[in-house]
């Protein structure tokens, strides 16, 4: 998507992995703003062998990288709980995710579940609606238009965005003339 492409100065990918919906969420960055471009749902509930769901995630994956060009895609890490199986079953998910985009040479970027939830409304133990409701606020878009997986792929975009848009520390720095040169287009 050659238009998306050139408008932003770059686009990232979230992915919520799952085995049943994964969501997704895509940002674009405008001088330092991100912007919603899509968001929705990889769908296996028709699927009942789960190889098949793997490629289903696989190849939906990649036509978001194919419609998209994202620079960057941000992949939300499988939460450790107390059934090991169903912990490997997202594994494998968030695998076939991650092959789609190491197949196109897109960056991938882990993030942990309680990280994500900090990042988007400062809270680690935040409820999926309360993440939802912060993304809907932040980017402004009709709280009806989603489902609570692709905000949690969304989420994992904004939170590669916050992450990779903090001021490198000042430790890197000798003065303020070497901030600004090393960060032109944050400074107005």
């Amino acid at each position: 998507m050659a238009t998306e492409k050139s408008r932003f100065n770059r686009i990232i990918l979230g992915i919520d992995p799952g085995t049943t919906i994964a969501g997704y969420g895509i940002i674009g960055i405008d001088n330092q703003n991100p912007l919603l471009i899509s968001l929705g749902i990889i769908d296996m509930r028709k699927f009942d062998d789960p190889y098949l769901k793997l490629k289903h995630i696989f190849d939906r994956t990649l036509s978001l990288i194919d419609q998209y060009a994202p620079d960057e895609m941000a992949v939300e890490a499988p939460f450790y709980g107390k059934n090991v199986q169903s912990m490997l079953k997202l594994g494998r998910a968030q695998g076939a995710s991650i092959a789609a985009a190491l197949y196109r040479s897109v960056p991938v970027h882990e993030y942990a579940p309680r990280k994500i939830k900090m990042s988007i409304t400062g809270q680690g133990a935040a409820s999926k609606e309360q993440v939802a409701g912060m993304l809907v606020n932040i980017l402004k878009f009709k709280s009806d238009d989603y489902l609570l997986d692709a905000t949690d792929g969304l989420a994992a975009a904004m939170c590669h965005f916050f992450q990779s848009s903090r001021p490198t520390q000042a430790s890197e720095y000798s003065s303020w003339k070497s901030f600004i040169s090393k960060n032109p287009g944050r400074v107005k």
